[in-house]
């Protein structure tokens, strides 16, 4: 299997550089984001269990977070064997897989299955291709289609929630399971493993769009032109964790927020939109508009660390290097995002959200996102031209 890196799909991104070239601005930078992966990496190791896992047996997601962290890290060497206990952690993760594909134990198949597939593709071992292509089976199935077949006249058509269509789809769960199905091509691209199921790559478009706030290619009544919430993304059809507010028209918006604006920018690359399509346009200029590393912007420290993985593999997913912001002027997220997370370390290796919402006050999965969002900085480092 090929090696690749967390947004093997961007071709535009260059991740390769020369580490002694005397121009690199981010020669310090990148020297001190090695050694933080290092010491998130290892503390990570420390609180792997005695069985293989990670944190809760129930939840396989946080053990693959936990190893792809340790895959992608620069000093891990692909083409050597794993160290004993990486190898030990995915003989665990592919112990959990069940007949339906799905790698998951209390539920939430999705979820746990898209991160396990991201973490079994990311090691890049063709022992583990057949579990790959069964739960990315899996994660196919759960594409919502009700209704009229082939038509997306319900509105979480073409997306994908926490599993059996239990009650509705998500944006979360959707860039989740997009990604793992994205980076997973590569396994079944030589046609080894005979005809296997599609995406309906449309569908999932459609429902995307019905996620954004975009009058101009969102179908539904609630979708917003006013200019706070233009271009950006809510978690579903109708659903927002950010708020509602009355326009002067009378209206009510659901109002963007950070984290799924960029799993939304995120989700528009793997449907393969052009830069320069209005869905894509729009939500870069929503995140330029509200580009913050204090908090995620509309919900404040909730998913914090969620936020900050999402914005690493968003912005070098989408080739950009300097973000522009409103009113002129760009950032370099790079910069802006490492040093964030380079002084937000503890002294033990591992980072921590106060604000425990959606898990986050459990250091494990907050590491685990920390470490993937510098790994994802440091393999993103445009080179010398």
């Amino acid at each position: 299997m090929k090696s690749i890196t967390l947004i093997a799909l961007a071709a535009s991104v260059v991740t390769s550089f020369a580490q002694d070239a005397p121009d690199n601005p981010y020669l310090s930078l990148q020297f001190e984001m090695k050694q933080a992966i290092a010491r998130g990496n290892t503390w990570l190791a420390k609180q792997q269990k005695a069985e293989g896992y990670w944190d809760d047996p129930e939840l396989p997601a946080f053990t693959a977070l936990a190893l792809t962290a340790a895959v992608r890290d620069p000093s891990l060497d692909l083409k050597k064997p794993f160290p004993e206990n990486i190898d030990k952690g995915f003989k665990w993760l592919l112990e959990q897989q069940k007949e339906d594909g799905g790698i998951y134990n209390r539920g939430l198949s999705v979820y746990n299955t898209a991160t396990s597939v991201t973490a079994l593709t990311s090691a890049a071992r063709d022992v583990y291709e057949p579990a790959i292509v069964r739960a990315r089976k899996h994660l196919i199935g759960e594409q919502w289609d009700i209704g009229k077949p082939k038509e997306t006249d319900h509105q979480n058509d073409g997306g994908i929630g926490y599993g059996s269509h239990n009650d509705r789809a998500d944006m979360s769960n959707t860039y989740l399971a997009l990604e793992a199905i994205a980076l997973s091509d590569q396994v079944i691209e030589d046609g080894k493993f005979g005809d296997q199921p599609k995406l309906d790559w449309d569908a999932a478009l459609t429902f995307i769009s019905r996620c954004q706030n975009l009058e101009e290619t969102n179908d539904r009544e609630w979708a917003s032109n006013d200019p706070k919430n233009k271009g950006g993304f809510i978690y579903g059809p109708n659903q927002t964790k950010a708020g509602e507010e009355k326009l002067p028209d009378g209206r009510t918006a659901l109002r963007s927020y950070g984290s799924i604006s960029y799993a939304g920018l995120l989700s528009l690359i793997y449907a393969k939109l052009e830069p320069s399509d209005p869905r894509v346009v729009a939500v870069k200029e929503w995140l330029g508009k509200n580009y913050t590393l204090d908090e995620n912007p509309g919900i404040g420290q909730e998913g914090l660390y969620y936020y900050y993985q999402a914005m690493s593999k968003a912005l070098s997913a989408a080739g950009i290097d300097k973000l522009p912001l409103e009113g002129g002027g760009s950032a370099d997220w790079r910069k802006d995002l490492a040093g964030k997370l380079l002084a937000s370390q503890r002294e033990d290796g591992r980072w921590v959200n106060d604000n425990g919402r959606w898990m986050e006050s459990n250091p494990v999965l907050v590491t685990a996102y920390t470490v993937m969002a510098l790994e994802q900085i440091y393999h993103s480092i445009p080179g010398k031209p």
